[in-house]
């Protein structure tokens, strides 16, 4: 992906100086570059429902049975809920602060704006709601046609509602349902896995297709947007993750990071939540010493369902984009995205670029250009390496925390 963005960022930037307006620069976007760029986006679109619905039902199904989960799954439930919260927030609150999306003259806004009107927007799904009626809609009356119309927020809720039952209902009918998901859910993954082969080449349609309309004014902008991310994980990380350990976990920070290197250096090395989970299962059990079953249901649920990291870069990305495109978003609809990253934590895949469908989808809710996640796809792997580790991290701490409750209760329900 890195060398598409480069390849076609040099190349575009060089047609817009050297042949700025020429007809044969303009035709090649037009019949080469914008199309393969817009199918590349398409493909990640058509994967979104596919991926969204099975994962955050499994997710939640996976707990088991509800009833008897008990303290423990609670525990980590709300943990899992603050601490992706202020995540996001801290993301949030960078973006606002520094403004790595602002900064772009009216007229470069403008064609940004015009460069997008190829692809057919749907009107955003939050427009036109406000107070209880934003709320009500949340609960689709027909799920169906929730799926069909693309109300990523009513089919978020259908989603846990299912997740709930299929954890409630222990028959073998559920089962298979269950089943049924999983395996949608493995043929979605290969499909998204075959998609994103395809990066590389999407990226670089997509960046000249950008800097040959532009030039190369708008590249400048990543700079701000990466140092904001990789900060903002930082700060989380070292600060978020140190305090909940040290006054939830009853544990020694700089012992709680000494311990967790291996998987934090697997986390980094792989970018895979999901294949770093064998590594973090011995660091818990041998390092941190944590009760087995404590470990095994935490970290096996959270390297889908805690995913802090990249709820974080989910509101970071989606706010920057809001501001390289010129979207206002109000409060009302920053708090939306807030939510629904936090929710996206539980349902994005824990492998290499799993969250780039999720942030499709949200760009879309909010009225933002599909086609500007082609900006930061280019420098994508870096931050997925840096979010992952972040998301392994979070996982073991989530860890220490819940076994201190289990140290409390000496007859732990079983998870």
């Amino acid at each position: 992906m890195l060398l598409g963005l480069v390849v076609g960022a040099s190349l575009g930037t060089l047609a817009h100086f050297v042949a700025p307006g020429a007809a044969w620069v303009e035709n090649v976007v037009s019949w080469i570059t914008a199309p393969i760029g817009t199918i590349f986006l398409r493909l990640l679109s058509m994967l979104v429902i596919p991926l969204v619905v099975p994962a955050l039902a499994l997710g939640v199904a996976s707990l088991g049975d509800l009833r008897k989960l008990g303290r423990l799954g609670l525990r980590f439930l709300l943990y899992t809920v603050a601490v992706s919260g202020i995540a996001v927030a801290l993301g949030v609150a960078l973006v606002e602060i520094i403004g790595p999306g602002r900064g772009m003259d009216p007229e470069t806004v403008a064609k940004l704006r015009a460069s997008s009107a190829a692809i057919v927007q749907a009107p955003s799904p939050l427009a036109g709601r406000s107070g209880s009626e934003f709320f009500v809609q949340l609960v689709p009356s027909n799920p169906v046609a929730a799926l069909a119309s693309g109300d990523m927020l009513a089919v978020m809720v259908f989603s846990l509602l299912l997740g709930i039952g299929l954890a409630a209902v222990r028959t073998d009918a559920a089962r298979r349902l269950e089943d049924s998901l999983q395996g949608l859910y493995d043929v979605v993954m290969w499909l998204l896995a075959m998609v994103i082969q395809l990066a590389p080449i999407g990226v670089a349609c997509l960046l000249f297709t950008t800097t040959a309309r532009l030039g190369y004014e708008v590249l400048g902008e990543l700079a701000a947007y990466v140092g904001v991310v990789v900060g903002a994980l930082a700060i989380h990380m070292l600060v978020t993750y140190s305090a909940s350990v040290r006054w939830l976990g009853d544990m020694n920070p700089l012992d709680f990071f000494r311990a967790v290197r291996p998987a934090m250096l697997t986390a980094f090395s792989t970018a895979s939540s999901n294949a770093t989970l064998p590594t973090a299962l011995l660091v818990a059990e041998n390092e941190l010493r944590l009760p087995p079953h404590v470990s095994r249901f935490v970290l096996t649920i959270g390297s889908t369902a805690n995913q802090n990291g990249t709820a974080l870069f989910e509101g970071v990305t989606v706010l920057f984009l809001a501001q390289l495109y010129g979207v206002d978003l109000a409060l009302s609809q920053q708090f939306v995205v807030v939510g629904v990253c936090v929710l996206g934590g539980v349902g994005t895949a824990g492998v290499p670029a799993g969250s780039i469908p999720v942030i499709a989808m949200i760009l879309g809710m909010v009225g933002i250009p599909p086609e500007a996640i082609g900006l930061i796809l280019g420098v994508d792997r870096f931050l997925d390496m840096c979010r992952t580790t972040v998301n392994v991290t979070g996982d073991l701490a989530a860890a220490v925390v819940v076994a201190r409750g289990e140290v409390a209760h000496p007859n732990p329900e079983p998870g």
